[in-house]
């Protein structure tokens, strides 16, 4: 047998936080290194973090990388690893990893397969490289090949399919199976979404099952640049079968997954199989040698190491409160926030909010304990540390809810219930006062009187935008980071007051629709996350139809509803998917919804999808202008990662036209 310790290392990493992502590489290689592992894979672009952006245009940011990159040398004694970071070769800029064994840099391999759809963009500031092509580039003053390389490591061949390598058919892990590589790593920076993990977990497995090798992945982990979030998949499998995969969504900086391989097993595996045919060119030009000696291991017995929400029938909901709170304490703690504010209005999507900021507390405590939190929050509250959990919530969540003449006892007392569960420091405003002073000045500036029936939808958003100002104040004075409470329903029909209830520098619920938000509200109430538990507090705001609150009800007359003043939400988030996503015009829209509604009147669709593409029509102007949100599945509507839409357009108007000629006629 040839034993071999062999491991991912998943990595929090930050653009250009320089001195931050080498501390936590070199705490990963000590890991490694604790536990006897020899070879070890670590994410895409680890060295100046994945999402550079244009600073991968800047000379200065290419010698910094560099820098980088000989300091780390010497960490690597006795391991072989690889680190990535951007290279200028030849007139343009290549995403590469290093591979380096025992303190020398061996060589480059640049990726071959960019991603460069949806949140992706890298074909902007990277080349692929080319199949099949070796170079020499200058690094550090010596010359290093670059290029489709493999590397025998002691008697040990490694290839690389970087991230997007894995994802296309052509895949470069064939070639390299095919000249004897007895482990393939994937150093990879794989944004998180809803499923994504089964689907990386079957092409790690097929692809060490069709290449008869060890396969070892490993992906970044938290909220590297703002958007996206990352969930730390390491996963090894080998001839076929998964060996290992480790703690996803976690709140560590580094962390490993080890796993024990047999090279001669593998070998042997390949040499069994029919359908393999080994390369004899002879041409060895590109393989990189170098000697290794490789510890003697005892055997062990491989290890389970998925964490029990992952097997839960819930699966959305788990991956919905742990990446979101992962993100939102990454956030708050690289953008060096004291805290968050949060206004309250005691509906659904500000509830959320605040809840999604407490889990974030409750999951980043429970798996760092009070050491490691106090470490990670130190940078305000080391002197002054909060003696218990609740105390803590108090000093980082703070809840205002903000009262005019048309809020209710029914959402006053559902934010208190709420601020109750979640431990937050509640605040209520009066802003009523400050409403009518604006109504005043402005109808005697204008010289006309203002009523709800000429003027409603200013007198609605006037009462929103009085809202922002304290609420700033207050993030302001606490040097917090206030949340704004937007879903994606609301984004995609602008039902949201610009500078009122969009306030804010970042938007949690951006990235999620509002039937699904309400689905987890109810889960919340009564199960909760796994190790976590439900939060009854939640009861007052689930047996509430969703209101904004704006407008006046007469004696007798319905309170005012989002459902009233757009469509069932149900009915909106498939429209917006239909639409946006799968990109149908307005009269194949109503087929589906005649499928799905066969109780609803053809009128009733035809008024649905008609407002649904003015409203998103008119209103692409205040998706441009939303705070960011984090990116969760392929349905996002950021217009600056995912879902480009021009400003001015002619709102789908021949084609509304066409849907109702095809009504009329079919209602004759």
């Amino acid at each position: 047998m040839k034993l071999i310790n062999v491991a991912a290392g998943v990595l929090n990493q930050t653009p250009l936080a320089w001195k931050r992502n080498r501390e936590n590489i070199v705490r990963a290689i000590e890991l490694a290194r604790e536990q006897n592992v020899s070879i070890l894979c670590l994410p895409e672009l680890s060295i100046c973090g994945y999402n550079c952006e244009d600073a991968l245009y800047s000379p200065g940011m290419h010698r910094t990388a560099e820098e980088m990159l000989l300091t780390l040398l010497p960490e690597t004694k006795g391991i072989a690893t690889c680190f990535g970071l951007p290279i200028m070769y030849a007139g343009g800029v290549f995403n590469t990893v290093a591979m380096v064994a025992d303190g020398e840099i061996l060589g480059f391999v640049a990726k071959q397969h960019l991603a460069g759809d949806g949140i992706h963009y890298e074909p902007r500031w990277f080349k692929p490289w080319p199949e099949g092509v070796d170079g020499v580039v200058d690094f550090g003053g010596k010359e290093y090949p670059i290029g489709d390389l493999l590397f025998d490591v002691g008697d040990v061949r490694i290839g690389f399919e970087i991230c997007e390598d894995a994802w296309v058919g052509a895949r470069p892990g064939a070639k390299h199976a095919a000249r004897g590589a007895d482990i393939i790593m994937n150093p990879s920076a794989s944004h998180f979404a809803f499923d994504k993990h089964a689907v990386r977990r079957r092409f790690v497995i097929e692809g060490s099952r069709a290449f008869n090798v060890t396969y070892i992945y490993a992906n970044l982990v938290g909220n590297e640049a703002g958007r996206a979030i990352y969930d730390g998949d390491s996963i090894i499998a080998c001839n076929g079968s998964l060996l290992a995969t480790g703690q996803r969504l976690s709140f560590k900086h580094s962390q490993l997954t080890m796993q024990q391989v047999d090279i001669d097993s593998t070998r042997m595996s390949r040499a069994r199989t029919g359908s393999f045919e080994p390369e004899l060119d002879g041409d060895e030009s590109d393989v990189i040698g170098t000697d290794f000696e490789y510890p003697k291991v005892d055997l062990v017995e491989p290890s389970n190491t998925d964490q029990p929400w992952e097997s839960s029938e819930q699966i959305k909901h788990e991956e919905f409160t742990r990446s979101v709170a992962l993100g939102l304490l990454d956030y708050m703690t690289k953008s060096r926030s004291r805290g968050f504010v949060v206004s309250l209005s005691g509906g659904a999507d500000s509830a959320a909010t605040a809840v999604l900021v407490w889990l974030a507390l409750k999951l980043a405590a429970e798996e760092l304990g009070d050491e490691g939190l106090r470490k990670r929050l130190g940078y305000f509250l080391d002197s002054n540390f909060p003696p218990t959990f609740d105390d803590l919530c108090k000093n980082i969540l703070t809840t205002v809810y903000q009262a005019t003449r048309n809020s209710s006892d029914t959402t006053r007392n559902a934010a208190k219930d709420v601020a109750r569960g979640v431990s937050s420091k509640h605040i209520e405003l009066d802003v009523d006062p400050l409403v009518e002073n604006y109504k005043k000045i402005v109808a005697e500036g204008l010289e006309i009187d203002l009523n709800w029936q000429d003027n409603d939808l200013a007198l609605q958003n006037i009462q929103a935008r009085t809202r922002a100002p304290s609420v700033w104040m207050i993030a302001n004075i606490e040097n917090a980071l206030l949340l704004t409470t937007s879903n994606r329903s609301e984004s995609a029909v602008g039902y949201a007051t610009m500078d009122g209830d969009t306030c804010g520098g970042l938007a949690p619920l951006g990235g999620i629709d509002k039937a699904y938000l309400r689905s987890w509200l109810s889960w919340m109430e009564t199960e909760g996350p796994v190790g976590v538990g439900a939060m009854p507090e939640l009861d007052s705001v689930n047996h509430q139809q969703p209101t904004a609150e704006l407008r006046p009800s007469e004696p007798g007359e319905d309170r005012q509803t989002d459902e009233a003043d757009l469509m069932p939400y149900d009915v909106l988030d498939y429209i917006e998917r239909l639409s946006i996503r799968d990109k149908k015009m307005p009269l194949e829209i109503l087929e589906y919804l005649q499928t799905r509604y066969p109780d609803e009147s053809l009128k009733k669709l035809g008024d649905w999808i008609t407002k649904f593409f003015r409203l998103w029509c008119r209103n692409q102007w205040k998706r441009e202008r939303y705070a960011p949100s984090f990116h969760l599945d392929d349905e996002s509507l950021d217009p600056k990662t995912w879902c480009r839409f021009p400003i001015l357009s002619g709102g789908y108007e021949y084609e509304l036209e066409k849907l109702w000629e095809h009504i009329e006629k079919e209602s004759k």
